[in-house]
């Protein structure tokens, strides 16, 4: 196996959601000799009752409700399969640790719980998915990625141990996937004591861009329930188009600010090794899909427009601040010490404001809560809520003659309450009140792309 040749393909939960979709999966594994290492997320669904049993308060009945409904997903896909006993004990393994981790009276106060409970959906799918691609003839391994993908113990949001990743995958990985298909875990690594860490959401992605980079992969394949990138979110308008291709930075600026289809880490692994990164449909793979390469044909002033919602906007203020050296540094020092990532910030002569991304029963929300309890005890703090942040993304927006003009003219009925332009080439973005969100983003895409 020529590792130039390699291809890394990532499978997201609607494209593992069934026997169905798995076998989907498996027909675009088998048309592709170069695809030797899978990654899979749980199967969908999954996820959701797995975040309903680490993050609520729930009575045994209702533990036990939700345990049932996940094993009846993974079943269907078991019975589908007419596996052999073995693998029927296998999965009864994984749900009955499942079942203790749910359990456990401790499960919703310790990080290191609640990262065990959260890995299952994917060990269990990948078991499963191994086996879709045994019955099909493409000799395939189930492989636990916590033997390879070494992180920090920052559960919930764990940081990769790059140098240890890569001795690792060259070690456990690249021996054997010339002989079969190594079928494994997004989402899902662990610390240097072993214990098993999650690396937030949309973390497959990450995961397989990471071992695309360790084993020096050719190009790594996203699949999902998409054609693409698109030029926005198709649930907010229909008018929504895919792109044939984006360069690194674009896809990195999309993804950190709000575009689904992306993890926003996934770029830095593609880009320190300039690894080709692909976006298509699972369930229709015939469509083609978007190409994120280092340089693009074609690089407009406008390629995208992305909505990340449930933004925070907080202001601190103090008298002190006026020609005052040293108070910026001491409200950044306290923001980095709780590794808080800030996206638009403005200042005054007393006052700065800045944004923050804060999704519920998140690490970010319990981190942010932390940050401004430390920050109100050296200044004063007003925080408010009901925000999204809309972004243009393009390309030298900020020297191209006319191009803010066009945007503003979009959006001059609607009140924006922050603005950050003219810092980086690639982006405009608007801090906006979350009821006007959905027809601005409407609006500007009809001005710039309809």
């Amino acid at each position: 196996m020529n590792s130039f040749d390699l291809n890394i393909a990532k499978f997201g939960g609607t494209s593992v959601a069934d026997f169905a979709a798995m076998n989907l999966c498996a027909d675009i594994i088998a048309k592709n000799r170069n695809t030797r290492v899978v990654v899979v997320s749980a199967s969908a669904g999954v996820t959701n009752y797995l975040v309903e049993l680490a993050h609520k308060a729930l009575t045994q009945e209702q533990i036990n409700e939700t345990l049932e409904r996940i094993r009846e997903i993974e079943y269907r896909i078991l019975n589908d399969l007419k596996a052999p006993a073995s693998l029927a004990d296998k999965l009864n393994g994984l749900l009955n640790e499942l079942g203790d981790l749910a359990h456990h009276e401790e499960v919703l106060h310790q990080p290191a719980l609640k990262d065990a409970l959260l890995s299952m959906g994917e060990r269990m799918s990948s078991l499963l998915f191994a086996e879709v691609l045994n019955q099909r003839g493409v000799a395939a391994q189930n492989f636990d990625i916590r033997n390879v993908l070494r992180t920090d113990s920052e559960f919930g949001e764990a940081a990769p141990i790059l140098d240890k990743i890569a001795l690792n995958a060259k070690e456990l990985i690249q021996p054997v996937i010339g002989d079969r298909v190594i079928v494994t875990q997004g989402f899902v690594g662990a610390d240097e004591q072993g214990r098993t860490t999650t690396l937030g959401r949309g973390g497959s992605d990450f995961s397989a861009a990471l071992l695309a980079e360790a084993l020096d992969a050719t190009s790594c394949e996203i699949w999902t329930d998409v054609v693409g990138v698109y030029t926005t979110d198709p649930r907010i308008t229909s008018a929504a188009r895919p792109l044939p291709e984006l360069s690194f930075e674009e896809a990195a600026e999309m993804a950190n600010f709000g575009a689904k289809v992306l993890h926003p880490a996934t770029m830095e692994p593609a880009l320190r090794k300039d690894i080709k990164v692909f976006v298509g449909s699972s369930k229709e793979p015939e469509k083609g899909g978007t190409w994120i390469v280092k340089d693009c044909q074609n690089e407009p002033p406008y390629r995208a427009i992305t909505r990340r919602k449930q933004q925070v906007m907080v202001t601190v203020k103090t008298p002190k601040m006026m020609h005052a050296q040293g108070f910026l540094q001491r409200v950044f020092t306290i923001i980095a010490e709780h590794k808080i990532s800030v996206d638009l910030v403005t200042t005054s002569e007393i006052a700065v404001s800045f944004t923050l991304d804060n999704p519920s029963n998140s690490v970010a929300e319990r981190l942010n809560r932390e940050t401004l309890e430390e920050l109100s005890e050296l200044c004063e703090v007003i925080v408010e809520e009901g925000y999204d942040l809309v972004t243009v993304v393009g390309n030298n927006m900020h020297s191209a003659a006319g191009i803010s003009a066009k945007i503003f003219s979009a959006m001059g009925e609607y009140n924006l309450r922050m603005i950050c332009y003219g810092a980086n080439p690639h982006n405009m973005s608007f801090l906006v009140s979350q009821k006007d969100s959905t027809d601005i983003v409407t609006g500007l895409h009809k001005k710039l792309f309809e």
